[in-house]
């Protein structure tokens, strides 16, 4: 494709001005090269949501671009903080804070809060088998696109929300080395890293490759004052409290006689009794009443941030095999060791399945313990801290061929694609009560030694190699002793792999007056497979809702789903310069699916770019996107779960209408005294999670459209300045996620008929034994919001007749207006501007601000962000769900300065973030299981002072 020289001109002042301009999403890169007759003539690239190649890059598509110097000066070792600081991020995705359900060191991406599944990632704009963008070593990548429209007939499947697509370096000539390392104000939360990049190129080739290494040590909750202690939030007044699986063990009193005729309620003056500490636990003397004094606070054996060490290996490379045929090849392989940790076992014998005897020696009560009984919990301290390790393996190979067809625009492009997941897991801190059912059986003493008995009475005949558990008093040497030799560390290994293979091409196939009609076309083929291995102890059985180790259970998984699209993408220029039309475009895309699972769909697209003038860019895009259900939503094996919950029905008294049916337990009772599920009114609930299949849940796929309406304006009378207004609506049917225990809980009080109420299961007294959390289709969730962006480089100027450098200043705004997701039986669920357990954060205005300034070999940075207030729904434990806690807003603000010593090639940076050590808003422990705030939405660590090196050779 020839160009004329007022379109040259115009692509050379894009290239330079996009050199000039603060990354804020609004620049753009042109790429411009000479053929081999040396005529000018401008190179054709894919850019970010097109299949079409273009010369332009600032098209319909809204994109953010975030560049290498950007990432440099950022100072992060991985991107995953990076990119989840971007204003279009929402919602709940995990990232190195989350440590109670997370422990793996990875980082999601939820654009539009829409969730990581929602949102594809890609490496030069092929699929990747992982969501985690850590393992994307940040020393390989030229440039992060984050495209913010919905792309399924583009990329297929996930790409609702949008598409954050890696751009890696190419034809890099030398070597570098980076050092880093850096710590929090606090003297924890240490950081160290490393990284090694070279690269050659020559007329038929290159090749780039290098390491890159990174470790973060774990910042113990209690080292901040925030996370120290569990706090909850209770008829407006915050409490330090903590578990009720305490380490002096908590009995629950049934309000009946026991064996020897006494009313141990009566007896006590009250429900539930705990030992005295420094008593032996063997005398109804030993025990008071409990009260919200004796809670056990947990949370300074958590951490905020989790420990990890990952290391990365890369190598790209491409060769002419001839005039008009290159091959390539893309490996990375990403090896990460992390773990969580998290307080002590909390032992509950209903929920743990298990029995202590009438009969047991140790056991003063006169009662039965376990299911069908009454209650015992307690803290198992003397176990140790529950650890959770991690051992993650990731690899993506990308290779084919690609080449010209002849001397024509016409391009194609045959690749495999095979990415490799293994994650293996050793968990410690947990028992295999299997062990202990002897142990807490009939025991009697013998000859003064307490000796477990296959039978109470004279028929009693020793168990050998038994030694009798005093459960009451658990954090006793022999006690202990009998704890540890029961403990296990299973294992768990999760496999996933993914198979894909590719064909497409590309080219002009007429002109139009405006310009020529492009044509891209392609085929693929996907097969996604994935199977979990676990140890036999921690096997769910889904009769008991338990396992031989208690709560922390799995099943097996194994699952396969295929693929098979084809695609075509038109782009038309319809008019160029004629009034009021400098330029108008028009692309459409289709793409045909077909699932294995999941039936088949066409999706389309519909993109309109148009220029009146040639500093005004008015786009708009209508795509309808779609989402199959994967592997793990439809086969998921169930596992256990302990999620807070506040129970609706707490407080419910005999002769109340609303939620009889909710409340009462699975024989058919209907009357509930309210002190039989006080225990559960504001604490966390046994749960099974699970995929649809597991819980007998048809899956369904979930499909809607995606719009996007926007202005762009780069005048040309003030070079540097850009600015953008963007507007979105996204609408999907038949959501896919799983649904938490506190929605089912509420669902099902509003409607005792609701489907979801067969998945709660109750005691006789009311208590809740245990609640089903599968993959299910929830209902239509509808967002709509605004994204502004503004950036302006400042030309060099002087001040006092000296030279200051140059300015550049940025701005990166979204507004979410609507975020509601309807369920069939609830009322409409607002979420714009709130908080809530199953759909995370959702600050109406999120922000980022920047001020850059370079002056030779110096450079410096200003960055903010900004996320909005919210109020967080049910925080108040006295309140209920309904309740709102307001949050106010939060800026953090981080500065970095560089120095680059030209004659020794190095590079020296040193930057301090969070600088004015803003410390996370407390939402309290009723509504979060991780330090008393959202770890996935603020900073946990406070200021954090870092420092790198970078020599280039």
């Amino acid at each position: 494709m020839r160009l004329t020289n007022n379109e040259l001109l115009k692509a050379v002042r894009l290239a330079l001005y996009a050199g000039t301009t603060a990354v804020v999403g609004l620049s753009s890169t042109a790429v411009f090269a000479q053929d081999e007759d040396s005529t000018e003539r401008l190179d054709t690239i894919v850019v970010t949501g097109s299949n079409i190649r273009r010369v332009d890059m600032e098209t319909a598509n809204p994109i953010i671009t975030i560049d290498r110097a950007q990432i440099q000066k950022s100072g992060k070792l991985t991107v995953g903080q990076l990119v989840q600081d971007l204003p279009a991020i929402a919602g709940q995705a995990t990232n190195p804070q989350v440590n109670n359900g997370g422990g793996t060191g990875a980082s999601g991406v939820s654009l539009r809060g829409l969730g990581t599944n929602r949102t594809l990632i890609l490496i030069d704009g092929q699929r990747v088998i992982s969501g985690d963008v850590n393992q994307i070593p940040a020393n390989v990548i030229e440039r992060i696109d984050v495209l913010l429209d919905g792309a399924s007939s583009t990329y297929g499947s996930d790409a609702i929300a949008g598409v954050v697509n890696f751009i890696m370096r190419k034809d890099y000539q030398g070597a570098e080395f980076s050092f880093d390392y850096g710590i929090s104000d606090r003297d924890d939360g240490e950081r160290t890293g490393a990284s090694f990049t070279f690269g050659q190129s020559t007329d038929r080739g290159s090749v780039v490759a290098g390491i890159s290494y990174n470790k973060f040590d774990e910042v113990p909750a209690g080292n901040r004052e925030f996370s120290a202690s569990a706090l909850y939030l209770y008829g407006g007044e915050v409490i330090a409290a903590g578990s009720s699986r305490v380490p002096t063990g908590r009995v629950f009193l049934p309000n009946s006689p026991n064996a020897d005729g006494v009313n141990l309620r009566e007896f006590y003056g009250c429900s539930s009794v705990t030992r005295i500490a420094g008593t032996d636990g063997t005398s109804l003397d030993n025990y008071r009443c409990y009260t919200g004094a004796d809670a056990y606070n947990f949370q300074p054996l958590n951490v905020i941030l989790t420990p990890q060490e990952r290391t990365n290996v890369f190598a790209l490379a491409n060769y002419k095999l001839t005039d008009n045929v290159e091959a390539y090849l893309k490996t990375f392989v990403s090896r990460t060791s992390s773990a969580s940790l998290i307080a002590p076992y909390p032992l509950d014998s209903l929920g743990n399945g298990i029995t202590t005897s009438i009969d047991n020696v140790y056991n003063p009560f006169g009662l039965n313990f376990g299911p069908g009984f009454t209650n015992l919990t307690a803290r198992l301290t003397g176990t140790g801290q529950r650890i959770n390790q991690l051992d993650t393996q990731v690899s993506q190979f990308i290779g084919g061929l690609r080449g010209n067809f002849g001397d024509t625009s016409w391009r194609w492009d045959l690749n495999a694609n095979y990415g490799h997941f293994t994650q293996d897991s050793y968990t410690t801190g947990y028992l295999n009560f299997s062990q202990l059912r002897d142990a807490l059986g009939p025991s009697m003493l013998v000859n003064g030694v307490p000796t477990c008995v296959s039978e109470a009475g004279n028929a009693a005949t020793a168990i050998a190699g038994c030694v009798p558990l005093n459960i009451f008093e658990q954090d006793d040497p022999i006690a202990t002793g009998v704890f540890l030799s029961a403990q296990s560390a299973p294992f768990q290994n999760f496999l996933a792999t993914s198979r894909e293979v590719t064909a497409n091409a590309n080219g002009e196939i007429f002109n139009l007056p405006a310009g020529p009609v492009s044509l891209a076309i392609g085929a693929l083929y996907r097969k996604d497979y994935s199977n979990l291995l676990a140890d036999s102890t921690i096997i769910l059985n889904p009769q008991t809702g338990t396992c031989d180790l208690g709560t922390a259970c799995t099943s097996p998984l194994t699952g396969n789903l295929s693929t098979k699209e084809v695609y075509a993408e038109v782009f038309a220029p319809i008019l160029a310069d004629v009034p009021f039309a400098h330029s108008l475009n028009l692309d459409v895309g289709l793409r045909y699916s077909k699932f294995n699972l999941a039936g088949n769909t066409t999706n389309s697209k519909i993109a309109v770019e148009w220029r009146p003038i040639e500093d005004l860019l008015i786009r708009g895009t209508v795509s309808e996107v779609f989402r199959a259900p994967n592997v793990s939503e439809l086969f998921a094996g169930a596992a256990s779960d302990a999620p807070p919950a506040q129970d609706p029905c707490f407080g419910y008294l005999p002769g109340q209408q609303q939620g009889i049916g909710a409340c009462g337990p699975q024989t058919g009772a209907t009357n509930i005294p309210a002190t039989g599920i006080e225990e559960q009114a504001n604490g966390q609930v046994n749960a099974i999670a699970s995929g649809a299949v597991a819980a007998g849940f048809s899956l369904k796929p979930e499909s809607g459209k995606s719009f996007d309406f926007g202005v762009v304006y780069d005048p040309s009378w003030l070079e540097g300045l850009s600015i953008s207004v963007d507007t979105y609506r996204i609408y999907l049917n038949d959501t896919i996620t799983g649904i938490d225990a506190q929605t089912v809980l509420n669902l099902c009080y509003a409607d005792p008929n609701s489907p979801y109420c067969p998945f709660i299961s109750r005691f006789e007294d009311g208590q809740i034994d245990t609640i089903l959390e599968p993959t299910v289709n929830l209902g239509r969730l509808d967002t709509t919001g605004y994204d502004l962006g503004f950036s302006y480089r400042l030309p060099e100027f002087d001040m006092f007749g000296r030279n200051i450098g140059r300015f550049a200043v940025g701005l990166q705004a979204t507004y979410i207006d609507e975020f509601d997701n309807s369920i069939p039986g609830a009322p409409r669920f607002s979420n714009a501007g709130e908080f809530s357990t199953l759909f995370g954060n959702f600050p109406r205005v999120r922000g980022t601000a920047n001020v850059d300034w370079n002056m030779g070999p110096f450079e410096a940075s200003w960055d903010m962000r900004y996320v909005g207030n919210v109020k967080a729904r049910g925080a108040d434990g006295a309140l209920g769900s309904g309740a709102f806690l307001p949050i106010g807003a939060v800026t953090y603000h981080d500065f970095h300065f560089g120095y680059n010593a030209e004659p020794i090639n190095t590079q020296f940076q040193i930057g301090i973030d969070n600088a004015f050590d803003k410390q996370p808003p407390l939402y309290y422990t009723g509504i979060t299981v991780n330090a008393n705030t959202d770890v996935r939405t603020y900073d946990t660590i406070g200021r954090f002072y870092w420092a790198r090196a970078t020599v280039k050779f």
